[in-house]
């Protein structure tokens, strides 16, 4: 049995739902130890609460907005404190591996773990969305996306400089730099329980899923798309004509994104991932400042199953046309578990536990853990 510490960003739920989808896989035959920001932190403990996973509060890095865009300066600023406090982190968790015996750390774009396992020497396998931009051939993509990659790899490398072997998981998998075809897997999205027991079924109505806040012409082009919209991340509020304001809500959420018949919502890798898993059509609105999320939706249009418009350029005719072409954009979602990257990824992470197995002492009665996919 191998002990395991796993950290993550703390922004948003995708992170956290990577890291849910792994935990579940490998919880019962190892020791896991989880290291959770913010949002991670509270998705992720009540979840663990009762059990033999261990989830610890810590500080991490977040994204700032103002006025329904990303805040740079005060994003930046928020980075500039952390980067402060990073070295005592980084103590605090190498005492931590070391106090524990940690055999192995997996990290899903936090800095401070991966550092403290290089001191502690403790082999690291990174597992996120974000090095897409560093080990992807993203020859493909529009010039000023591929600039914004290429300018903005480096600093996604400081995120996990020494990692043993890189998992990538995402919707899409363009090829690979020849560089980085020994040390990197490419997988789907990872996917939680809920999301590979959901049944699918179309009850006719949109899903509707925006981060913080709503620009007054979406919504009113929404009132007038026909349809009903059930919408989330505006908090519960009175029914709006067709717009019905859900609750937040996991569950809800999920039932109502395996009913629905499309989702709109941002370009965030994890959402998008799942509703093609469930052969939901996504008509995407790329946050304001996110290249990556631009980055996304291109992919999201190229390889099939949805379109994205600009906030600004979102109206009732880009939705209608949208609603329309709902039916022919099912139907180019031919294989839905080419986004379940599960197996793919817990084979990898098995692989270097195979590795160093000749130090780890071997559980009295493993579990086979069968992993949906």
């Amino acid at each position: 049995m191998a002990t395991i510490f796993y950290s993550m960003a703390g922004e948003g739920r995708g992170h956290a739902t990577r890291v849910r989808a792994i935990v579940e896989s490998l919880r019962h035959e190892h020791r896991i130890v989880l290291l959770a920001p913010e949002a991670a932190y509270d998705f992720l403990a009540p979840l663990y609460a009762q059990s033999d996973v261990e989830v610890h509060r810590v500080p991490g890095l977040l994204f700032h907005y103002y006025d329904r865009r990303l805040n740079l300066p005060r994003t930046a600023r928020g980075a500039a404190a952390y980067l402060w406090q990073l070295p005592a982190l980084v103590r605090d968790f190498e005492r931590r591996l070391r106090d524990a015996g940690a055999d192995l750390v997996l990290t899903d774009f936090e800095p401070a773990l991966p550092r403290a396992a290089e001191r502690a020497g403790v082999p690291v396998v990174s597992i996120n969305h974000q090095h897409f931009l560093i080990v992807d051939d993203l020859a493909g993509i529009p010039w000023h996306l591929r600039a914004r990659a290429t300018a903005t790899a480096p600093l996604v490398n400081l995120f996990c400089p020494n990692a043993t072997e890189l998992i990538v998981s995402s919707f899409y998998d363009p090829p690979l730099r020849p560089k980085f075809r020994d040390i990197v897997t490419q997988v789907g999205n990872l996917m939680r329980t809920e999301v590979l027991n959901a049944e699918a079924s179309d009850a006719g109505h949109l899903l509707v899923y925006l981060r913080r806040f709503a620009h007054p012409h979406v919504l009113e082009a929404l009132r007038r798309c026909g349809k009903e919209v059930r919408l989330y991340g505006l908090g519960e509020k009175p029914a709006d004509g067709n717009i019905i304001y859900r609750p937040i809500s996991d569950s809800g959420f999920l039932a109502d994104l395996a009913s629905c018949s499309a989702l709109i919502s941002n370009a965030g890798n994890q959402l998008v991932g799942e509703a093609l898993y469930l052969r939901k059509p996504v008509l995407a609105m790329p946050e304001p400042n996110n290249f990556e999320q631009f980055i996304n939706a291109h992919f999201l249009k190229r390889e099939g199953g949805g379109d994205w418009v600009r906030v600004g350029q979102f109206n009732a005719d880009r939705l209608g046309d949208f609603i329309e072409r709902v039916p022919d954009l099912r139907a180019e979602i031919v294989d839905p578990n080419r986004y379940c990257g599960n197996e793919r990824a817990v084979e990898a992470v098995r692989r270097v536990l195979g590795r160093i197995a000749g130090t780890i002492k071997p559980p009295v009665s493993p579990k086979a853990v069968p992993v949906a996919g």
